[in-house]
C-alpha cells in the first residue's frame, strides 16, 4: 500500500491579520482581501461546498478502495445503517494507504485509512469513526477549515472569482487540503470528541469498551508509550485509553 498524500504534521495557524491586509492592499488584490475577511464567517453553505471540493480532491489523489475490495467491503458492512448522525449525512470510503488514521470533513465525508483497519477490530474502528464525527458535530472541523481558508487566501494572492459553485479555484485546492491536514486540533477539542465518540457508541448500541482498546493500540505505537506531553496537540493515548475505560465501567454500572 502507498503512503497517504495527506500530511499529518505540526503546523501553526497563527497569522497577523493586520499585516496580511497591508500586503493585500499594496498589491491591490481586492478579491483576495475580501476572501480573507470572509474566511472568519464562511456560511454553512460555503463550508459545505468547500468541504466537498476538498474531499473530492483527496479522493482523486489517494487510492480509494472500490466495491469488491476487502477493505471497502469490510467498512461498508461495518457502517451499514449509519447514513446519518444527528442530522449530518455521512458517506464513507477507505484509502488504501499505510497511515494509521481517519478523518471526517464538515460535509460528512468520513475517510478511513487501510493502515488503521489493519490495526484495529471492527468495534475499535467504529470508536474512531465516532470520534471523527464528533469533530464535525462539535464545530472543530469547521473552525479548522476557516483557519486554513484564511491562510490559503494569504499565501496565494492571485485569487480569482471561481464561480461554478466553488469556493476555491481548482489550482488552489491542493494547497488548501495540505494546510487543513497539517493543522492540529487542540487537546480540549480532542477530549470533547472522545466524549462525543463514546456517547455515539452507547447510543448506537455499539461496543463502547472498544474505545479504550483503540487508544491503547495507538499508545503502543507511540515512542513515548502514549504518555503525550504539554506541547502535544493530542492528549496522551494512554491517558485517553484509561479515561475511556473509566467511562465504560461507569456505563456498565448503569445496566
Amino acid at each position: 500500500m502507498k503512503q497517504s498524500l495527506l500530511l499529518f504534521l505540526f503546523f501553526s495557524l497563527a497569522i497577523n491579520t493586520q499585516a496580511q491586509f497591508g500586503k493585500l492592499a499594496k498589491k491591490g488584490n481586492i478579491d483576495a482581501g475580501k476572501k480573507l475577511v470572509k474566511a472568519a464567517t464562511l456560511s454553512d453553505e460555503d463550508m459545505a461546498v468547500l468541504s466537498l471540493q476538498s474531499v473530492q480532491w483527496m479522493d482523486e489523489n489517494n487510492p480509494v478502495a472500490e466495491a469488491g475490495d476487502p477493505y471497502a467491503d469490510r467498512l461498508s458492512k461495518l457502517v451499514e445503517g449509519l447514513e446519518n448522525e444527528d442530522g449530518l449525512d455521512l458517506n464513507f470510503k477507505v484509502y488504501r494507504v499505510v497511515d494509521v488514521n481517519a478523518f471526517a470533513t464538515p460535509d460528512g465525508s468520513v475517510r478511513v485509512m487501510a493502515g488503521l483497519m489493519d490495526l484495529m477490530t471492527d468495534d475499535e474502528i467504529l470508536s474512531v469513526i465516532g470520534h471523527e464525527i464528533g469533530h464535525v458535530k462539535l464545530g472543530h472541523s469547521k473552525k479548522r477549515y476557516q483557519s486554513a481558508y484564511s491562510i490559503s487566501a494569504a499565501k496565494d494572492l492571485a485569487v480569482a472569482n471561481t464561480g461554478a459553485g466553488k469556493v476555491l479555484a481548482d489550482e488552489e485546492i491542493g494547497n488548501f487540503v495540505e494546510t487543513v491536514a497539517n493543522a492540529q486540533f487542540s487537546q480540549s477539542n480532542e477530549s470533547a470528541s472522545d466524549e462525543y465518540g463514546f456517547k455515539f457508541l452507547v447510543e448506537k448500541g455499539y461496543n463502547y469498551h472498544a474505545m479504550a482498546g483503540a487508544f491503547q493500540k495507538l499508545a503502543d505505537l507511540s515512542e513515548d508509550g502514549g504518555k503525550g506531553s504539554l506541547t502535544s496537540s493530542h492528549p496522551g493515548s494512554a491517558k485517553r485509553s484509561a479515561r475511556a475505560k473509566k467511562w465504560a465501567e461507569e456505563q456498565d454500572s448503569k445496566k
